[in-house]
């Protein structure tokens, strides 16, 4: 039996919708740039190109309904929905056709961002880890099994900050469909259960203050609520 210098942190876990068990988080991957007005608010052309991916620590999820409190050293912490998808089974060098057999279910997701660290990072051309990767950064809701949800391809994504409409949009409009996305990711890693894919976010991302509420969902897989701490400077 294995002894450790200290106690080992407990494993990652998201709740389940309708059952007690939870989905033990693996990796976490997202996807940049795919939803083609995003991109051009973002200052790109959203030319279809092979899709960009980043990742999170599994230690970033916090589960929807959590307050958490403003992030350090930043002055512009952005929103961001998403569909997330949760891998249920083992994949590698998948087709388009395979893709989806892979998938255990779906939830909503926050990729909290921030921006001005990303955006220093992006322009000297170094990587987004600063600035998408930290504490309470990857947040998202309960999963809903596909055996229940299907696989939704299109359907209203929307995103309010103190119930004013900030990101609607829908998911028919991903520049990479999620079919497309896994079949490709699986080209570079060995997907395994317990991994999560966030596939992007629609245009309208925006920041956010101590004090906020952020409320959305995605039409077929549910709602996602989060609340930032601290007063509003308003």
């Amino acid at each position: 039996m294995s002894t450790y210098l200290f106690e080992p942190a407990p494993p990652v876990s998201v709740e389940v919708s309708g059952i007690d068990a939870r989905f033990p988080v693996n990796r976490i991957f997202c996807v940049g740039r795919n939803y083609a007005a995003h991109v051009r608010e973002m200052g790109f052309d959203p030319e279809r190109e092979e899709p960009c991916y980043f990742t999170k620590a599994s230690r970033c999820i916090a589960e929807s309904g959590s307050e958490i409190p403003y992030p350090p050293a930043t002055q512009n912490y952005h929103h961001e929905i998403e569909l997330v998808v949760a891998v249920g089974k083992a994949g590698f060098e998948l087709s388009v056709d395979e893709a989806l057999s892979i998938v255990y279910g779906y939830a909503c997701g926050l990729d909290m961002t921030r921006r001005d660290l990303q955006v220093a990072s992006r322009d000297s051309k170094g990587p987004w880890d600063i600035g998408k990767d930290f504490e309470n950064s990857a947040v998202i809701s309960p999963i809903r099994p596909a055996e229940e949800i299907g696989h939704p391809a299109s359907g209203r994504i929307q995103l309010a900050v103190n119930g004013e409409l900030r990101q609607d949009s829908d998911l028919g409009h991903l520049i990479w469909s999620v079919p497309e996305i896994i079949a490709h990711l699986s080209r570079y890693y060995r997907l395994q259960p317990g991994d999560l894919i966030y596939t992007g976010t629609p245009d309208g991302v925006g920041p956010v203050e101590p004090g906020d509420r952020i409320t959305g969902s995605v039409a077929a897989v549910g709602d996602i609520s989060l609340t930032i701490l601290g007063e509003s400077a308003a």
